[in-house]
């Protein structure tokens, strides 16, 4: 990688390279304006199935790109520790040929995912830059380990093409790999990017996919209310509920015998490796588990109501708590965002309230207890009316209440109490 010393050059070609940067962005801008209103919306991701040479291959090209990420690095902190000199970008890729033919590996693949691997260190220095003049805790970019680069952006048509026999081709990949279609793109879809990635020994493709910015009509469906718990996963105002499964309590036997047997064994060795990828297999079951029901869970709500109010909690304060490694088991977030994008095609709203004292005032009535319930009670019974029902259908129909009542206001609305410390 002897091109990369010659920082001379790069200089010498920065003022060219920043010109035509300007001109392919007023080309882009144009020809955006011309094509319509597309914006990425989606990613389809789809399982393929490459034979040994093309593993290999694909290992070997991980492997490439990761050397350049490492020595595209160097340059830069040598660059400033030698001349006081950031490197950007545009430096970088203006050398990007000249090491393409001092390196007989990186010749073989796509010259666009070569860039892509230089973008993404760009991104990973803005990211350390910004965090920096926000006063946060930076994080230098660090060097890859080869055992840890997984994944290999590319653009659809240069690098990765769509074959008419259903498979996919790659750039330096011999022959044509295998994909499982589970599913077609969205009728008037376009695609721009594409990711290869590789997951406790599985290959995976990604497609970016963009598609017409169309507003879908309002859905005429009742709406809902939805409380998040660990006893159970989600309790509906209609009534209903879903018991937490629980993922990660059922599989801890077999993740702790995994891991002592990962601890047992010699470094580098290939017992280590084998036993290795038995536990990460094991963990993407779990998380596999964990995802087809949020998925499962959040399609169904979407499909049988016109407004879902949820809870605007704060995981990342919980998930500090005792209750941490349940919270993180039940997957709040993911089921948020599951409910979100899918909502966002089906012209449902989705409206998150503050959860504060959802469980403690009686939702037929408005009267707190007079003493507060603590989390050992599960049923909420109201002496000022008589109600009594379940503690999380009770949140869930405050939730819902606040959402009607407030549904412009956003988080935090529809307080009757805002300014005292309520138990949730």
């Amino acid at each position: 990688m002897r091109a990369w010393v010659f920082i001379s050059q790069i200089y010498i070609n920065f003022m060219v390279a920043r010109c035509a940067k300007n001109a392919e962005q007023t080309v882009r801008r144009n020809s955006a304006s011309q094509k319509g209103n597309y914006v990425p919306k989606r990613a389809y991701k789809y399982r393929i199935y490459p034979n040994a040479a093309q593993v290999a291959g694909l290992e070997a090209m991980l492997g490439a790109f990761c050397d350049l990420y490492n020595a595209g690095l160097q340059q830069r902190i040598e660059a400033w520790r030698r001349h006081r000199i950031g490197l950007r970008y545009l430096d970088q890729a203006a050398e990007l040929k000249a090491v393409r033919a001092a390196d007989d590996r990186l010749a073989g693949f796509s010259y666009s995912a070569e860039q892509q691997v230089l973008r993404r260190l760009n991104k990973a220095f803005e990211s350390f830059f910004r965090r920096l003049k926000r006063g946060e805790k930076p994080g230098f970019p660090r060097f890859q380990a080869k055992s840890r680069s997984h994944s290999a952006e590319f653009r659809v048509g240069d690098g990765l093409t769509l074959k008419t026999s259903g498979r996919i081709g790659c750039t330096g990949i011999p022959g044509e790999i295998k994909v499982k279609w589970h599913r077609g793109f969205p009728e008037g879809a376009r695609t721009g990017t594409a990711v290869l990635s590789r997951s406790a020994g599985k290959w995976y493709v990604t497609f970016l996919l963009t598609l017409p910015d169309e507003s879908p009509e309002p859905a005429d469906r009742p709406a809902v209310g939805l409380d998040l718990g660990l006893s159970s996963l989600v309790a509906t105002s209609d009534g209903d509920t879903v018991a937490a499964p629980r993922w990660a309590r059922a599989a801890q036997q077999k993740t702790r015998r995994l891991q002592r047997r990962l601890s047992r064994c010699q470094r580098r060795s290939k017992r280590r490796t084998k036993v290795k990828r038995d536990l990460a297999r094991h963990h993407a079951r779990v998380a596999n588990r964990r995802r087809d029901l949020l998925h499962k869970l959040s399609r169904d709500l979407v499909d049988r109501h016109g407004l879902i109010a949820i809870e605007d909690l704060s995981v990342d304060r919980l998930s500090r708590s005792m209750l941490a490694r349940s919270i993180h088991d039940a997957a709040w977030t993911q089921l948020r965002r599951s409910l979100e994008y899918k909502a966002e095609s089906a012209g449902v709203r989705v409206i998150a309230v503050d959860p504060r004292g959802t469980s403690q005032i009686c939702s037929a009535c408005g009267v707190p207890p007079p003493v507060p319930k603590t989390l050992a009670q599960r049923r909420h019974d109201c002496a000022a009316c008589g109600v009594s029902l379940d503690r999380d259908v009770n949140a869930a129909r405050n939730i819902l209440q606040r959402a009607i009542t407030y549904p412009d206001q956003g988080p935090g609305a529809g307080l009757r109490t805002s300014s005292q410390r309520v138990a949730a």
